[in-house]
């Protein structure tokens, strides 16, 4: 709540020319949380957007790499908060500065296909439909939720359709979610044809 107040107040002296960072963009200030494992990363995402701290998850770089594949991207200056906001609840193995180091992995690629556009998010991938928005496939990973997230998400309007981390608990729930986003934001701006 403090930390809100405190980044509007920032925000209004220096701009919000920060404000839509890329996900491969290692810009001065950030560096990434690691985990040991997927849920660990989901739930401290949760907690720290919940507090309004800027984090995004991300694929690290193999040499940051510590168990699971997946990585929060956060600012540095909020580092005490996220120290504090996720001791005694959430396991972490470190965070680690990222200036002067690799770029991150970019996990979503998008490919445009005559009639269907497909959205893959590190081993997952949604297709929908250029005329109708409908969901027609999803595919890859080795998860046993993936049938299940299968029958609810294909046949649906990428506008309605349920989001796959609130169907599940896996990597590839949560990457099919990153899909999904991509899915969404490309169909509200029309840039799948």
């Amino acid at each position: 709540m403090v930390l809100n107040w405190i980044k509007k107040k920032a925000s209004t002296i220096v701009g919000d020319k920060d404000k839509n960072k890329s996900a491969k963009g290692a810009h001065k200030g950030t560096g990434i949380i690691t985990f040991n494992n997927v849920e660990e990363a989901m739930k401290a995402e949760k907690i720290l957007k919940k507090d309004g701290c800027y984090c995004k998850l991300v694929a690290p770089p193999p040499h940051l790499r510590k168990g699971c594949d997946l990585a929060l991207e956060i600012e540095l200056v909020e580092q005490p908060v996220i120290d504090r906001l996720l001791t005694d609840k959430v396991e972490y193995n470190g965070i680690h500065p990222l200036t002067g180091m690799k770029e991150l992995l970019e996990v979503v690629k998008v490919t445009y296909y005559e009639k269907h556009t497909m959205v893959k998010s590190a081993n997952m991938k949604l297709v929908f439909d250029n005329e109708s928005g409908i969901i027609v496939n999803i595919s890859g990973g080795g998860c046993p939720d993936i049938p299940y997230l299968y029958t609810k998400l294909v046949g649906c309007n990428v506008m309605d359709a349920p989001e796959p981390r609130d169907l599940g608990y896996t990597l590839c729930a949560l990457m099919l979610s990153r899909a999904q986003e991509e899915c969404l934001s490309l169909w509200k701006e029309g840039r799948f044809k």
